[in-house]
């Protein structure tokens, strides 16, 4: 049997950084089991569903690297399916024709607030004049429905918990416990993995599935992440749309590679890349607890996918932010970039970090940098500008052994001559080595530089 497993987003915002978590175990468990990954749009409601919502949620899916088979399914076009569904239930007794009318709903509410509504219309009656009705699921009395569940184990809730169920409303609208239920059917899957917010509606979707004599995919309802502090996870922990994590400078692969852990484990791994991630995945890896999102945490993977990104991408990402950037300016950045992602944690301070190779001069000097030129900088750099014009070995290691060589004569230790040429480089007071500088930015725009603040 070929394992197929779904996300289905309802495109009401962006995708949330815990729906991507939920598209990441679908996307791995299918990859992992050589089965399909599909992709369902849940726009029944049409008032709060957008086309500027549903390019979100299909750009970020593409962003995070997560391919979909086929064409993705919006549940809004299968409507008619879902109502002849429905009628096809009533007509297996397994639904009826509710004529229940708000008010008498309410008041039964009313007058039962802990209790189940079972309606008075179970077994038939006549209908009132004019009186459109809705279509209920007739839930058993009596007994229990049992859900194995491959993350939560084996759940049960008593029948009786449960209520007549509204699958098609008055106006002829599928609710949503039928449209997921047949869509799921329809479209083959396997598999379901989802938050454990959704557990208890599956009681009621196992119904449908009976009601229908359908076989029932398998479950598995994963735990929701948390904040840091143990909170439902908000805005302020990190509840965002994943663009706004492409925009804080995050990779696709550091934030697939968080999600990951983030209810999932594989001994002490914590750098799993995309690959090993696939070979082992599985829901017996699953936690039952939910997990908590840490911005220093994911912080520290970034950094290290930054470490190991292609320089040239790197670049690439890097002008993206900078703006307008000549080929002369990224073959710098290029040469530079293997010194620059050392120390970055985001695209972002990658970016901040190399935006002094390709600064227009005279470069702007920070307060800090202009200090160190001002209290007798200037005239260090004097006096090694001569030396350093007469250097045929303008490399990392030559310009270190002739400033070296500088400091030694007159007395200093070799950080007092690189501090002015940090700050006359790069305009500030932190950058990658300073020699390392000086040989990427090359002999004209090493001394080109120097000279202009003195």
């Amino acid at each position: 049997m070929t394992v197929v497993t779904r996300f289905a987003p309802s495109p009401t915002g962006f995708l949330h950084i815990g729906s991507a978590r939920t598209a990441l175990f679908n996307w791995l468990y299918a990859k992992h089991t050589g089965g399909k990954f599909l992709l369902r749009i849940e726009d029944t409601d049409r008032q709060r569903s957008t086309q500027v919502a549903v390019d979100a949620l299909l750009d970020g899916l593409k962003w995070l690297g997560l391919d979909w088979n086929g064409e993705a399914i919006f549940q809004f076009e299968r409507a008619p399916r879902h109502a002849e569904i429905a009628h096809e239930l009533v007509t297996r007794g397994e639904a009826f024709y509710c004529y229940t009318s708000q008010a008498e709903l309410e008041e039964f509410r009313k007058a039962n607030p802990n209790a189940k509504f079972r309606s008075p219309w179970r077994d038939g009656g006549t209908p009132p004049a004019g009186a459109k009705p809705v279509i209920r699921l007739k839930a058993p009395l009596d007994g229990e429905t049992v859900v194995e569940d491959k993350v939560q184990g084996t759940v049960t809730v008593k029948n009786s918990e449960m209520d007549d169920l509204i699958l098609l409303r008055s106006d002829g609208t599928p609710t949503y416990m039928l449209a997921v239920v047949v869509d799921d059917h329809d479209m083959g899957v396997t598999q379901i993995i989802r938050g454990d917010d959704h557990l208890t509606n599956t009681f009621r979707q196992l119904m449908i599935y009976k009601g229908m004599g359908w076989k029932a995919p398998d479950f598995a309802h994963i735990p929701l992440i948390h904040g840091n502090d143990g909170a439902k996870l908000s805005k302020r922990h990190g509840a965002i749309g994943v663009e706004v994590y492409r925009d804080m400078g995050y990779l696709p692969e550091a934030i697939r590679n968080y999600l990951l852990r983030l209810g999932w484990g594989h001994g002490d791994d914590e750098t799993i890349s995309t690959e090993q991630a696939i070979e082992w995945f599985d829901l017996d890896g699953v936690g039952k607890s939910p997990s908590r999102f840490d911005y220093a945490k994911l912080d520290n993977l970034n950094g290290h996918y930054i470490r190991e990104a292609d320089d040239a991408r790197l670049v690439e990402l890097v002008t993206e932010r900078l703006g307008d950037v000549t080929d002369a300016g990224k073959a710098l950045l290029l040469r530079g970039m293997n010194g620059l992602k050392q120390r970055a944690k985001t695209i972002v301070e990658l970016a901040e970090s190399a935006a002094f190779y390709v600064a227009k001069r005279p470069l702007e000097l920070d307060d800090k940098a202009a200090e160190i030129l001002d209290k007798g900088g200037r005239d260090i750099l004097r006096e090694l500008i001569p030396l350093l014009e007469a250097s045929t070995n303008f490399t990392h290691s030559g310009q270190e052994v002739a400033c070296r060589a500088y400091a030694d004569k007159i007395g200093i230790k070799l950080g007092a001559v690189a501090q002015p040429l940090r700050a006359a480089l790069s305009g500030k007071t932190v950058s990658t080595g300073v020699f390392e500088v000086m040989e990427v930015l090359g002999k004209e725009e090493s001394l080109g530089r120097l000279k202009d603040v003195c």
